[in-house]
């Protein structure tokens, strides 16, 4: 029997979608999973009538292939993983390949990348995004890891990528953790995403007191102008999805959300490293106010906010609320970028700014009708320090932002949160500002602290201490930082 090119653990819906993807695409794929029932069920199933060949073991599995071989894990992250690294390693020759195809912590698979290395096998970490659909027909996939790995996969994985213009959403991304980094930015992009758009819809219903279908109708107006994304088009969906009563599903739906933790990794990272990733912080943040369902639902009785309704055009109030979404949305992606280019410094990644905006084109959840944009001003300028300052994104920002405006006034009048059009319009215009409070922020530190201050009439990185009350002295800390 001819050996199979690929061989995946794991027969999770994931798992089993890639499986049947890289069959459709000419690829012989051995499939195992620690419970053989699943292999039985898949190979009775959905792998029937194809070349997919199921194995019971992790030497049966490696057995099968070809070398050097390869190995793709589509397990739970973390423990998990290491745990299936350390059971398949022994079956393993130096030279073979190990992927991750989880959502794992760039720190896991910068450690993962280092230590196989010294034992002769090449790993890679790749971020694969597109749910169960994309990775059935097509998903977005970035990989990093070992250099040694990418011309071995490479083939494979921009064959089963998705396809936009006939480019595949595949590319190298970086050594070590630079995949998966990739990756879980762009899952914080897609929590600022989602909360956007759903800070919209609680706008639309009970600020300007607008049915589902009706806001269904603007949000499928809207995925074919400015906003179309995949994340407008589900939610489009959604809202005009009826329940078995015939009313929209929508309003039976608890109000609490989940999360898996990459959007929390996000901003651990972007605290780590002193990127204001504001919007993306508080699109986290609202999911765990969410998830405090009882004790808002006593406080709802007990605090009060504004009692006054909106009496203005509601018209115009739905094109502004275009605009905020928008706007923010904007600031969403530049934020995400200023933290891939500020990792890539700290982690010595060569990052391809264009190429990861063309990766995230199609396949992947947050693929938008900018990305196109995103891409073309890397490419005019690939030192471009934030895409705010792009000819392009500023002429929308300025565009839009009365809108923008308008709806964070409107909302606070009303009394309903919008924690992520209000977060980003704040980073906006704390950006665009030459002059910060900081001057008192940084007096009060000296002033407690001794904890030094620059002046704007001496040069940059020469520091000064005030003995502010007479009584603390000269000596200054030694522990500035910015």
């Amino acid at each position: 029997m001819k050996k199979a090119d690929i061989g995946l653990i794991g027969l999770a819906v994931m798992g089993q979608n890639l499986v049947l993807n890289l069959n459709d695409h000419g690829f012989r794929v051995a499939a195992y999973n620690r419970t053989t029932a699943k292999v039985d069920a898949f190979m009775d199933g959905p792998a029937r009538g194809t070349k997919i060949i199921g194995t019971r073991t992790l030497q049966e599995l490696v057995a099968s292939l070809q070398k050097p071989r390869r190995v793709m894990l589509m397990v739970k992250a973390g423990r998990v993983v290491d745990s299936v690294i350390e059971q398949v390693l022994p079956f393993l020759d130096q030279g073979d390949i190990l992927i991750d195809g989880g959502n794992s912590k760039f720190t896991d698979t910068e450690r993962r990348t280092r230590e196989l290395a010294d034992k002769g096998i090449l790993f890679i970490g790749t971020g694969i995004s597109g749910g169960e659909e994309g990775a059935r027909f097509g998903p977005s996939i970035m990989p990093g890891g070992n250099p040694e790995a990418w011309p071995y996969v490479k083939e494979m994985f921009q064959a089963i990528a998705a396809k936009v213009d006939d480019t595949p959403c595949c590319e190298w991304v970086g050594e070590g953790g630079a995949g998966h980094y990739v990756k879980m930015v762009h899952n914080g992009i897609e929590y600022g995403d989602m909360q956007l758009i759903c800070e919209a819809y609680d706008f639309m219903q009970r600020g300007l007191d607008l049915e589902v279908s009706q806001i269904h109708k603007t949000f499928s107006a809207w995925n074919k102008g400015i906003l179309d994304s995949y994340l407008m088009e589900i939610s489009a969906h959604i809202l005009g999805y009826k329940d078995e009563n015939g009313s929209p599903l929508l309003n039976g739906i608890l109000d609490t959300a989940g999360q898996k933790g990459t959007g929390k990794w996000t901003g651990i990272s972007a605290l780590d490293l002193g990127v204001p990733l504001t919007l993306i912080g508080e699109a986290v943040f609202s999911r765990c106010l969410s998830a405090m369902k009882e004790e808002r639902e006593k406080s709802s009785a007990l605090l009060t906010g504004p009692e006054e309704n909106f009496s203005g055009d509601t018209t115009r109030a739905v094109n502004d609320i275009e605009s905020a979404l928008y706007c923010a949305k904007i600031i969403s992606y530049a934020q995400g970028y200023m933290l891939m280019r500020e990792a890539a410094h700290e982690y010595g990644w060569n990052l391809q700014y264009g190429a990861i905006a063309l990766m995230w084109r199609g396949g992947c959840i947050i693929r938008s009708v900018f990305l196109d944009n995103i891409k073309q001003a890397f490419a005019k300028n690939p030192g471009l320090e934030n895409l705010l300052l792009d000819p392009f994104f500023n002429e929308q920002i300025q565009k839009h932002q009365q809108g923008w405006r308008s709806i964070v006034m409107l909302a606070a009048q009303l009394g309903i949160p919008v924690p992520a059009m209000s977060s980003g319009l704040n980073f906006f215009d704390g950006y665009r500002s030459s002059r910060l409070p900081a001057n008192l922020l940084q007096a009060q530190r000296d002033y407690f602290g001794a904890h030094t201050y620059e002046r704007l009439d001496q040069p940059r990185g020469k520091f000064f201490h005030t003995d502010w009350t007479g009584k603390g002295g000269k000596v200054a800390s030694t522990t500035y930082s910015v």
